[in-house]
């Protein structure tokens, strides 16, 4: 069998970067977004309209549920605002961030952005991407060196499969507490901005619960509510790579490759990908990651021919195939041997 060089590799993603260029496909969809913002902005104020309907009664819970899931799908905003997906400039996709994120959520987007960055720039790599591993509070349990894998990191990676889905619950606790300790690390004017509306967003949250509902309920709201939001996100992110092959070591390993075969595609059609916020297209996305997220589905097609001629693992899975895959302990390569 012949051998395919990385040079070659290099040659055939220029050619497909400029595919998708002279496509369109990396091009700004105003219309498309702010009816997204409009419709995800209108879902969480109607929820929170019912939270005022129905207060003080244990249908609230429904309602928490509910501003959960709206609480995701916001994520999946702040997500595209990072890459810049949304707007043309980057002030406005920061503002977006930062009214999602901070504002809305309750967690620094400033802090997310830069990890995810980290995430993207070295994907599944142990020990440089902070995804790697249960990624609780304070980033990854697998994703430090080995000192950092002692004690309670450490016994978390050797029971990672098992305590996958429980820990989702978890999830948005580790990203309040570490945005938390991210901003209190920096102590720039940045954070300083973005500490504020933190503090703004919870005090309006617990003034409004605890106003409105017994304590009791006010403490289940709370329980739901940041439940569904930890597992639906955990539910959205996980399947992309987890159970992918981790890289011990990039050298040699070019950028396509590396992008490719640490990810995972979901298949299900628009229904899954609005429930995924788009990160069923999960290849895409990392080869593109600035490409807005209706344009996907449109790169796919030059994506996997591009993957069949480089001789990549390009993945796919339906949603419960991925989570069974996603709960497997993955496979590791050293450099680039693994194509």
């Amino acid at each position: 069998m012949e051998t395919i060089t990385h040079d070659e590799v290099a040659g055939d993603f220029r050619t497909l970067a400029l595919q998708v260029r002279a496509g369109g496909l990396l091009g700004r969809r105003p219309a498309y977004y702010w009816a997204k913002i409009a419709l995800t902005l209108g879902a969480f104020a109607v929820g929170w309209a019912a939270f005022v309907g129905v207060s003080p009664s244990w249908v609230v819970l429904a309602v928490a549920a509910f501003l959960g899931l709206a609480s995701a799908q916001l994520g999946f905003l702040g997500h595209d605002a990072g890459h810049g997906q949304v707007f043309a400039s980057r002030r406005g996709n920061d503002l977006l961030g930062l009214a999602i994120g901070n504002g809305l959520i309750g967690m620094s987007f400033g802090w997310w952005v830069t990890k995810h960055n980290a995430h993207h720039a070295h994907p599944n790599q142990v020990g440089r991407d902070p995804d790697v591993g249960l990624g609780l509070v304070g980033g990854s349990a697998g994703g430090g060196d080995q000192a950092s894998r002692r004690g309670v990191a450490g016994w978390l990676d050797r029971w990672e499969v098992e305590l996958f889905f429980p820990l989702m619950l978890l999830r948005s606790t580790g990203l309040y507490v570490s945005s938390i300790h991210d901003l209190i690390r920096r102590r720039d004017h940045d954070a300083l901005i973005e500490g504020l509306l933190i503090a703004v967003h919870w005090t309006l949250y617990l003034t409004v619960l605890f106003w409105a509902l017994p304590p009791g309920e006010a403490v289940a709201f709370m329980v739901v509510h940041q439940a569904v939001f930890s597992v639906y996100l955990g539910c959205s992110f996980a399947p992309n790579h987890k159970g992918r092959p981790l890289i011990e070591d990039e050298s040699g390993m070019g950028f396509a490759q590396r992008q490719v075969i640490t990810a995972r595609n979901v298949v299900g059609g628009r229904w899954i990908g609005f429930l995924l916020g788009g990160l069923n297209y999960q290849i895409e996305h990392h080869l593109f990651p600035t490409m807005p997220r209706a344009n996907l589905c449109r790169a796919q097609p030059l994506v996997r021919a591009f993957c069949v001629q480089s001789d990549f693992d390009y993945s796919e899975e339906r949603p419960i195939g991925s989570y069974r895959m996603a709960t497997r302990l993955p496979p590791q390569l050293a450099g680039a041997g693994g194509r």
